[in-house]
């Protein structure tokens, strides 16, 4: 099961661009750092400096503002929930561990989250609140604490927590960083720190002004290593007056780790409230047959 959950576990620390390049947020801690040190503060320099920070960060949120309307808008800012059905692929050191798995995934917003995976359905994981579950046959089982650990930073940096919820807290600091590349497409970039000081880099194609890429680090409490992780949009279809995107790749440390390929979205279709509870015996396949 271990395996599989690394397949399944879905996507969604600290770093200012894609794989280390310094963005415009590191260039001017670095900057007004080596300032202080080489000399003392000139009131006029000061009121430069706020200007040039003010008119960088309009320009980040003009650009997210840009993005949301991309996205739908209100209709994307209103979602409640939402239902995925693909299949997934893991890998490891850049290769892929098998053939792929079908996933169903279901999502209630802000903090429940529900994927089933095999033909049967019968491998699910539950999240809600800080709690996670691995449900089989057997019943119900807490998930292990470090793959929770990992799911649960992914929830709270997820593309989705970051436009719908940070872009409106007054203590996160936005910073354009101007043009820069999403693989090989150009984009635009901008990054969000939140007075946590955990970092996230968006990139947004520079046409469509879709999100197509995320980066961010993490350092790791065990061995004090800094991990990158990056996601990656791809393939966006209109849908219940959202841009969905219906491809999705997760890298960790430049590596490819995992791949969804979705074959259908849905949104705010309202979910059985049963579905996120490990302990009701929810049976996929019955709810299937009553629709």
């Amino acid at each position: 099961m271990k395996h599989l959950f690394l397949i399944i576990v879905p996507a969604f620390t600290l770093a200012t661009s894609g794989w280390g390049a310094p963005g415009a947020a590191t260039q001017a801690a670095a900057q007004v750092s080596s300032q202080s040190a080489a000399s003392p503060a000139v009131p006029g320099d000061q009121g430069k400096d706020r200007r040039d920070g003010q008119e960088n960060a309009r320009q980040a949120r003009a650009l997210l503002d840009q993005a949301l309307q991309a996205l739908g808008g209100q209709a994307f800012l209103n979602i409640r929930d939402m239902q995925q059905e693909g299949r997934t692929y893991s890998f490891y050191h850049g290769r892929p561990t098998g053939t792929g798995a079908l996933f169903w995934r279901f999502v209630e917003y802000p903090n429940k989250e529900r994927i089933e995976v095999t033909k049967e359905r019968d491998v699910a994981y539950i999240y809600t609140g800080d709690k996670g579950y691995e449900v089989t046959f057997k019943g119900p089982r807490e998930v292990e604490k470090k793959d929770l650990e990992d799911y649960l930073r992914r929830r709270r940096l997820s593309l989705e927590t970051v436009l719908r919820s940070w872009i409106n807290d007054p203590g996160v600091a936005l910073f354009y960083d101007g043009n820069a590349l999403a693989g090989n497409l150009a984009a635009q970039q901008v990054t969000l720190i939140n007075a946590k000081n955990e970092a996230v880099s968006l990139y947004f194609d520079v046409d469509s002004h879709l999100p197509i890429k995320k980066s961010y680090r993490w350092r790791d409490p065990v061995d004090k290593e800094r991990n990158v992780e990056e996601e990656v949009y791809d393939n966006y279809k209109p849908t219940h007056g959202v841009m969905a995107y219906f491809s999705f790749t997760r890298y960790y440390n430049g590596d490819m780790q995992s791949q969804r390929f979705i074959n259908s979205v849905q949104f705010n279709q309202g979910l059985n409230p049963a579905m996120f509870d490990p302990n009701s015996g929810y049976d996929p396949n019955k709810a299937a047959k009553k629709h």
